[in-house]
């Protein structure tokens, strides 16, 4: 199967946040073995010169690996095994300055990039949105209907709240979330199941970073439901009629 081929369809169709988690997992599988057989083979190196080059050769693959395969295939091996392909609004390739800085924002923002998925009618992160493209199902027939979203119409019908409105309650709801989030935070410090340590200064024990990626998933997963239902008009306060 080529990255290039699209099973004909009456319109595309926009991969779910699980498809793409599981091409970005396999992806960091890839850079892991990079990085892991790099140190090993460092180790090895009775030349400084020879590993220090090794590290820039590594840290050059890392940092270009996303952009050239976008740019050139259409995605990575990551994407490419999941059947995804990253697709510019033209319906082409993107670019390699887009699939640079496609790569560069979604690097900074981390996970917080894809909290706008739901309240897109593409199912765009906030790299996909600031660079103009999707991603999409390659081959629709090794597909199954989980994987994936058509576009999401609704969010401009006639009975949809006004923008301002849905974006006011959203913004609402994100304060409250917030504030309860802290107030969790202070429940937690006050348990003893996290230490000022490692909350403020990140010098945390095994028990502790379990807690902290556990309340960061949370968080995340809350966001994004909170931004998802907020934009959609199922928020109470911005209802669709």
């Amino acid at each position: 199967m080529s990255l290039n081929d699209q099973a004909p369809t009456d319109g595309p169709r926009y991969a779910r946040f699980s498809r793409r988690l599981k091409a970005i997992l396999l992806d960091w599988m890839l850079a892991m073995a990079l990085l892991f057989g790099a140190v090993a083979l460092a180790s090895n190196v009775r030349s400084d010169m020879l590993a220090r080059m090794l590290g820039i050769a590594v840290v050059v693959i890392l940092v270009l690996y996303e952009p050239v395969l976008v740019s050139r295939l259409g995605g990575t091996l990551g994407h490419y095994w999941t059947n995804l392909r990253v697709v510019d609004d033209g319906g082409g390739n993107l670019s390699f300055g887009k699939a640079l800085a496609r790569f560069a924002i979604k690097s900074l923002l981390s996970w917080y990039s894809f909290l706008t998925m739901m309240a897109t009618r593409r199912n765009q992160a906030v790299h996909d949105l600031l660079t103009n493209s999707t991603v999409r199902i390659c081959d629709l027939s090794k597909a199954s209907s989980s994987q994936f979203i058509t576009e999401r119409r609704e969010l401009e019908d006639a009975a949809m709240p006004s923008r301002i409105r849905r974006a006011l309650v959203t913004v609402v709801y994100l304060a409250f979330g917030g504030f309860l989030y802290v107030m969790a935070l202070g429940a937690v410090l006050e348990q003893g199941l996290l230490s000022s340590a490692c909350l403020d200064r990140d010098f945390c024990s095994g028990g502790e970073r379990i807690v902290t990626i556990a309340a960061a998933t949370v968080l995340l997963v809350a966001l994004a439901l909170v931004i998802g239902m907020g934009w959609s008009g199922r928020l109470p306060g911005a209802r669709r009629a």
